[in-house]
């Protein structure tokens, strides 16, 4: 007798394997902390795991329209479950099983597992046929890569992120600053001298806006990609070796530089980073200009609140760096005249002698007061008791 696809899908599997491939049995315990969710997740991977659909392809969508169905005709929809914004599908049909995780962003995630290659394939063509919607041209969205050390090793998430122009930001830097930073937005491929690109300077001082500039106006020649985990990339060779490495293509008119972003890598550069971090300083460096480094087209920016006198020697050599800025706080007559061209006639607070961060002038601006306790006052030994 033909089994129905829900006695296929169990959350125990004993059966007796009926061809080598199939010899896997698997056990699900399930408690209290289980969701709806993870009973879907295990029955979807069950004909995988049993070897009776061996064949699996998954596929990420954004911007998915509201009424795409993301199910072929004739689909059987086994669970459903909400939790949490997303809403997760499981069907079956003749030799494959699907389950779709959909969240109110109008991303989804499709998970297909199916006898043949070929079939999987082709409920994946189904299910996102017509199912997306471009989005309208922003020049201010960028696309970003985003590298983290996950359970199943090095994993990269691609986001839309949005940047201001530099035109936008210029007046945002101190004079010498932006001049240096407008040198950096306007290199391009075959002006590269250097890999390593080095902003170190008090926090608050918009490295991080520059860099975010910076990958709007490389978009057409350059990919950006931020390491959540610097520490892990350069403590783990494997990790570093799929980052360096990237995605090699024989199109040379596909081919992209990349830039690496490395936020707040203090313990890496500094002075004594030999002794704290080991490997990292070395690795580091052959990335930019070693072994590791030749035939890619990689790029290393590194943001740091350090002083230049405290960063290690071999990072700050002639040479190694592309772009070596010091970003630090407008001038007092700079702050001035950037407060009075955003507040207009507005009256603004006082400034220091030395000058004020981009953070303190945007605080200043928006007229934005934190939220915060002043300490109580130490009255010991003031009185006495009576």
């Amino acid at each position: 007798m033909t089994s129905t696809p829900q006695e296929r899908l169990r959350l125990v599997g004993r059966e007796q394997p009926a061809a080598a491939h199939e010899a896997l049995s698997w056990v699900m315990n399930i408690d209290d902390a289980d969701t709806p969710r993870d009973i879907i997740d295990a029955l979807g991977l069950a004909p995988f795991l049993s070897g009776e659909q061996p064949h699996a392809v998954t596929k990420e969508l954004e911007h998915v329209k509201p009424d795409a169905p993301l199910l072929p005709a004739g689909a059987l929809v086994l669970r459903t479950s909400e939790d949490e914004g997303t809403r997760t599908v499981l069907s079956t049909g003749d030799g494959w099983t699907l389950r779709v995780d959909r969240r109110t962003s109008g991303n989804a995630v499709l998970h297909i597992s199916a006898t043949t290659e070929a079939l999987a394939r082709e409920i994946l063509d189904a299910c996102t046929a017509d199912a997306t919607v471009a989005p309208e041209p922003d020049e201010s969205h960028v696309s970003m890569g985003f590298w983290h050390y996950g359970s199943h090793g090095p994993q990269r998430r691609e986001r839309t992120i949005t940047a201001a122009a530099w035109s936008e930001v210029a007046q945002n830097y101190a004079t010498a600053v932006g001049e240096a930073i407008g040198k950096l937005m306007a290199t391009r491929a075959d002006s590269v001298s250097g890999r390593l690109l080095l902003l170190h300077g008090p926090p608050g001082t918009g490295k991080t806006s520059a860099l975010r500039a910076l990958a709007r106006e490389w978009s057409d020649w350059c990919q950006v990609d931020c390491v959540l985990d610097p520490e892990i990339l350069f403590s783990t060779p494997g990790y570093l070796m799929e980052v360096a490495m990237g995605v090699d293509t024989y199109d040379e008119a596909k081919r992209r530089w990349r830039l690496l972003v490395l936020e707040d890598c203090d313990e890496l550069i500094r002075g004594s980073a030999k002794e704290s971090t080991g490997q990292g300083l070395s690795r580091l460096l052959n990335l930019t200009d070693g072994m590791l480094g030749q035939g890619r087209d990689v790029l290393v920016a590194i943001t740091t609140n350090e002083h230049l006198s405290r960063l290690h020697p071999a990072v700050i050599r002639p040479g190694r760096c592309l772009a070596q800025l010091e970003v630090g706080p407008l001038s007092p007559a700079e702050a001035t005249t950037w407060l009075t061209r955003e507040l207009d006639d507005r009256p603004h607070p006082a400034i220091g002698p030395d000058g004020m961060t981009l953070a303190e002038l945007i605080e200043a601006r928006d007229n934005r007061s934190r939220i915060q306790s002043e300490p109580a006052p130490d009255l010991t030994g003031s009185a006495g008791y009576l």
